[in-house]
């Protein structure tokens, strides 16, 4: 009988929560998250009318967390996206083939592993300007070196199962046999890997936009937000509370989902339990 696992369910609502605010916010409220804005009611506390309180502008802090989470979960799906296509395909493709292209995607993953990601994403963001496209690019660019190398792992572990040779008998060709053989069998790390990622390029997201070089005012990024709030934290906090525990929801939410998944997916948890 499978132990009940915690983190996957409490991991599984807490993005739910965040996802169906993303996907319904226009269903939630009914204010705009950018013209809405009424200076009679700047930095109100939360009461009946905004639950959340209000910014400087008098913009409902509500309705911009809620507008927030779309922008967050698209870069940090998206990125992610990118990032498990750039693994995926060098990860395979080096433990497949081996020799001279192995040995130069092990250096080029090395050195990705050496520099942290944020620092990578600052330079790619620097170079290209701030905005929603070059957040994408720089997130995706930056961290698809962890599922390459579970890739890469998985693979070499594969690559020797008869399936694979009967595959090679058959005359597949290799793109073939990586797409169909060899990519269908490691879904399960690299799902595990994916929904870490999206909770790390959240918070890489809301890093960038709060030095400035993600999403820029007046549009509603939880990380911008908390840039203008700083001025606020004494008069108003409610104005950075509820974007930073925006933030610390989603983020956990998505490591919790990522933690039970990899337990409800080893076979050796399994076998313990």
């Amino acid at each position: 009988m499978r132990r009940f696992n915690l983190n996957l369910w409490l991991g599984g609502v807490l993005t739910l929560l965040v996802i169906t605010g993303a996907v319904f916010a226009g269903y939630l409220t009914s204010l705009d998250p950018v013209f809405d804005a009424n200076l009679m009611h700047a930095e109100e506390a939360p009461n009946g009318q905004f639950w959340f309180g209000t910014d400087e502008q008098g913009r409902d802090v509500y309705t911009r967390v809620l507008y927030g989470a779309q922008i967050s979960l698209t870069v940090g799906i998206v990125s992610q996206i990118i990032n498990s296509i750039i693994g995926l395909s060098l990860g395979i493709s080096a433990a497949y083939w081996g020799g001279w292209w192995d040995d130069f995607v092990n250096g080029l993953t090395n050195v990705m592993l050496a520099i942290p990601s944020l620092i990578f994403a600052l330079a790619i963001m620097a170079v290209l300007g701030p905005g929603l496209p070059s957040l994408l690019i720089a997130l995706g660019l930056t961290n698809w070196s962890w599922t390459c190398r579970i890739a890469r792992s998985s693979t070499l572990s594969l690559k020797g199962q008869g399936y694979v040779q009967a595959a090679q008998t058959l005359g597949y060709s290799d793109i073939r046999i990586m797409a169909t053989q060899l990519l269908p069998n490691m879904v399960g790390p690299i799902l595990v890997i994916s929904t870490l990622g999206i909770g790390s390029a959240v918070l890489a997201e809301a890093a960038l936009s709060f030095l400035g070089l993600g999403i820029r005012p007046p549009f509603p990024s939880w990380g911008s937000m908390l840039t203008g709030a700083r001025e606020l934290i004494v008069v108003a906090p409610w104005a950075a509370v509820f974007p930073g525990l925006a933030i610390f929801i989603t983020v956990l939410g998505f490591n919790l989902l990522g933690d039970g998944l990899r337990d409800y997916l080893d076979p050796h948890m399994r076998t313990r339990q």
